[in-house]
């Protein structure tokens, strides 16, 4: 009953927003993507700090069922709506900017595995509203293309405001140490495991052993013998996950000094984006996610957890492959080999990130929020 009475809520704002005058300097940013490298808050952040002389209002959570009239008279009125995800806009006169979220290697829309044709159909059909859709490269476009079906010509190569973070993080290495894990030797090597969402794999037990604190999902695990080892190699693990997965996390898991569950209220507090503490990071650890395409211009070391590889490909498929060949970095399938990555601070690939950073982003690296400005003017 609840979800019919919003949809005639919905359907009425969206009818009467169509009424309302449009303020060409008033900037909207619908921020699907929370904090975790959410090009929509470091856009919003770039135009507070840089153009005071423009309206723009962040908008998030987003979409939701409570946000006041005064915020959909603010979206209804604005000239320019920025999307990190869905594209979405009221009238036709408003310009709309798509962010989007990464450089895709996961399948999506027509290109996935696990959607339906008339899902997909839906989606192809609301990026037709799209004015303008950041990029960095032909493969990011060709990518994009495939899963959206999109022209060529809606594609502006501005690159992606997060990026800007990874160069200039709003906040130091030695302000990680301290808030996170309570210590102050800058020596220390940080590194950060961000995986996919796994629980589209629709597996129980992999979610049965996220919630005992084996959040790599490995057969074998020892949340004791992780500590020890980063210890010994004055290493701290910060763990993203997903949050419903963070959810699942028992907090008896959460009690080790060298490893720190990072929550979404975490960079709330703060007024971070989880890109600003990754600029600060050492290596990454990831599986199937897209984080490690942006990774590459930090030129760190990236290693690839492949535990459930088959299982990904054959339940949603990865747009590029065989797998091995596409990501720059060591491949760890169980515990035992992801000791000993830790231990031997394994890396031999730094040509091969070289390679694919100038492959994903053909422009130049920074000041990719300026580049978004200028574009629109």
């Amino acid at each position: 009953m609840k979800a019919y009475l919003f949809r005639i809520y919905f359907k009425l704002i969206m009818f009467l927003l169509k009424f309302v005058g449009t303020d060409n300097n008033l900037y909207v940013i619908l921020n699907e993507a929370g904090r975790s490298g959410s090009n929509g808050f470091i856009f919003y952040r770039y135009l507070k700090k840089y153009h005071p002389e423009v309206d723009v209002v962040l908008v998030e959570p987003w979409p939701s069922a409570h946000l006041t009239f005064k915020t959909w008279l603010k979206i209804g009125r604005a000239k320019h709506i920025f999307t990190t995800h869905q594209p979405f806009k009221i009238k036709s006169k408003q310009v709309l900017s798509c962010f989007w979220h990464g450089i895709p290697l996961k399948k999506m829309a027509l290109m996935s595995n696990n959607t339906s044709y008339k899902s997909d159909c839906r989606n192809i059909k609301s990026w037709q509203k799209a004015d303008y859709i950041s990029s960095s490269s032909s493969l990011y476009e060709t990518l994009m293309t495939s899963c959206i079906s999109v022209k060529a010509s809606k594609y502006v190569r501005t690159g992606f405001p997060r990026i800007d973070a990874l160069y200039n993080p709003e906040v130091t290495k030695a302000d990680i140490l301290k808030q996170y894990f309570n210590v102050t030797d800058v020596t220390a090597k940080i590194g950060v495991y961000m995986p996919t969402f796994r629980y589209e794999l629709e597996d129980d037990s992999i979610m049965d052993k996220i919630s005992r604190g084996n959040f790599f999902a490995f057969d074998y695990f020892d949340l004791s013998k992780l500590e020890q080892v980063l210890q010994k190699k004055n290493k701290y693990l910060i763990v993203k996950l997903h949050p419903y997965e963070m959810k699942k996390i028992d907090e008896k898991c959460k009690k080790y000094d060298h490893i720190y569950f990072l929550k979404d209220i975490d960079l709330f507090k703060f007024n971070y984006d989880m890109y600003d503490l990754l600029g600060n990071t050492d290596f990454l650890i990831t599986d199937f996610s897209s984080v490690y395409f942006d990774y590459l211009h930090l030129d760190k070391p990236i290693y690839f957890v492949t535990n459930f590889l088959k299982e990904y490909e054959k339940t949603r498929g990865l747009l590029m492959g065989p797998y091995a060949d596409i990501v720059p970095g060591a491949k760890i399938n169980t515990f035992v080999e992801l000791l000993d990555i830790l231990e031997n601070d394994t890396d031999t690939f730094a040509h091969a990130r070289r390679q694919w950073l100038n492959m994903t982003y053909e422009i130049d690296f920074q000041q990719n929020c300026k580049r978004c400005f200028d574009a629109l003017k």
